[in-house]
């Protein structure tokens, strides 16, 4: 397990942090864990490294403590970055407010023994959501409707982020020169994934509605979610010559 790590964005997640990290170290036992905080003013990385110090089962848990311009995309670049420098043969990302159960970790760690993604699935055969308005449930579905549509991306849960990377397929997608900042990230790195023509799965997840904090949607991120597919379909992404020649080897 030492060689997998849980990649997981904070802002303002003081609460949910402590459930989450239990939840992890019970499920996955000896898995590191590596939080990008964007400086939250709730404390969270404060509390999150006193915890992780604490307690000898969340050895390998740390906190990184984010400077500079926040956003999802760019704090999951960064964290990513650190994954693939530290030598992670698998790096797995899942958001901190326990929408993403963590029980299902070891399923999508053995489904990644055969595919280069793996994708944590609300909408295959045998996912689903819980304490979603049927309205959040239809924009959501329509979400992953217009993706596929738009930017030709051949998955049932396009915008989920709940999602385990192999080594190889992380570095092929080439994360040093995403655009997107806001929860558009993960339609373009999934958009990457195909046209790298990796294998992916989809694994299925009960998604829940987070019982503590606030969600961090505004309208400028629903506004890139809405452009980026076009954006993907008018200036489709391919593998430089090097990843290119790594992909056919």
């Amino acid at each position: 397990m030492n060689k997998t790590v849980i990649v997981v964005p904070t802002y303002n997640e003081a609460e949910n942090v402590p459930l989450l990290a239990a939840q992890i170290a019970q499920a996955l036992p000896g898995v590191h864990l590596m939080l990008m905080d964007d400086n939250s003013p709730d404390g969270t990385s404060d509390s999150a490294e006193a915890l992780f110090s604490s307690r000898p089962e969340f050895a390998g848990y740390t906190v990184v403590r984010r400077t500079g311009p926040r956003g999802l995309g760019r704090a999951y670049r960064d964290g990513f970055q650190r994954a693939l420098d530290a030598g992670y043969e698998r790096i797995i990302q899942m958001d901190a407010d326990l929408s993403h159960d963590p029980a299902r970790l070891p399923v999508l760690l053995e489904a990644a023994n055969s595919a280069e993604l793996v994708i944590g699935s609300r909408y295959c055969p045998g996912g689903g959501v819980q304490n979603w308005p049927a309205r959040r449930v239809m924009l959501s579905r329509f979400a992953c409707w217009y993706v596929h549509k738009v930017a030709g991306i051949p998955v049932a849960d396009a915008t989920g982020g709940y999602r385990c990377w192999t080594r190889h397929a992380l570095e092929s997608v080439e994360i040093s020169s995403l655009h997107s900042e806001g929860y558009s990230f993960q339609v373009e790195m999934l958009h990457r994934a195909c046209r790298a023509g990796m294998r992916i799965a989809e694994s299925p997840i009960i998604f829940t509605d987070r019982q503590f904090g606030k969600s961090k949607i505004s309208r400028a991120v629903l506004l890139e979610s809405f452009l980026m597919p076009w954006k993907l379909r008018l200036h489709p992404w391919s593998p430089t010559a090097r990843h290119a020649a790594q992909q056919s080897t």
